[in-house]
């Protein structure tokens, strides 16, 4: 599943964060990518454990925290703490697919890549190229969106970050491990969440909402890995 959620960050927060990564500096980005992404990576990355990034870092998580939507579609259980790029001057990064596995900075743990989410820190008109494009069972999408906005999709797609030829595309990214390792029962689960919650608008706590959601409860209780 592929999701666009709007205004994961403000305006002003976008603003905050921009002033202080575009007065930072950068390190080459393959120095976080295994050999098969360093032979197609071209880009800038914030020191991962930078004072800066993890401050960062902490703000895009509380973000996410405040957003149900996220929640829902991603049902996360671990999250690699946010890391930031920058991409200019014809960088890009080819297509690729994510690690499985990736270690947690600080942390005496790894965790399984199960969705990957892009953060957008800059508007669409401030760069051209620097599409999103990810490629899955339904074809090849090209996502490019305002700025605080986040796409998540499977850690499994194809995907590649277009050349930028003009301006600067800077994101956050970082990947979740759900306690729904499989996508199509995150998006099924997904999908009954949404639709309890229409329902729920319209009829309240009904018999039948409640009993929609003691189903939507008793999946996920069943296939949760905690």
């Amino acid at each position: 599943m592929m999701l666009h959620i709007p205004g994961v960050l403000s305006r002003e927060q976008v603003i905050e964060m921009r002033r202080r990564l575009d007065a930072s500096d950068w390190i080459d980005g393959k120095q976080t990518v295994g050999e098969q992404g360093a032979r197609v990576k071209r880009n800038r990355q914030l020191p991962e454990h930078s004072p800066l990034s993890q401050e960062l870092g902490s703000i895009v998580l509380a973000a996410l925290k405040r957003s149900p939507l996220f929640f829902a579609a991603v049902l996360p259980l671990r999250i690699v703490p946010p890391l930031f790029n920058s991409y200019a001057g014809g960088e890009h990064y080819g297509l690729h697919v994510d690690g499985s596995v990736r270690p947690v900075s600080d942390a005496t743990y790894s965790l399984r890549t199960d969705v990957s989410s892009t953060l957008f820190l800059c508007e669409p008109d401030e760069y051209d190229g620097g599409e999103l494009e990810v490629v899955d069972t339904y074809g090849t999408h090209e996502v490019k969106l305002p700025a605080g906005d986040l796409i998540l999709y499977p850690s499994s797609s194809l995907h590649q970050v277009l050349p930028v030829t003009r301006g600067e595309r800077v994101c956050s990214f970082f990947w979740t491990q759900s306690m729904i390792r499989d996508d199509a029962r995150r998006t099924m689960l997904f999908e009954m969440d949404q639709t309890i919650t229409s329902l729920r608008s319209q009829l309240g706590d009904s018999q039948e909402v409640l009993g929609l959601t003691g189903q939507y409860h008793n999946l996920l209780r069943m296939w949760a890995e905690t």
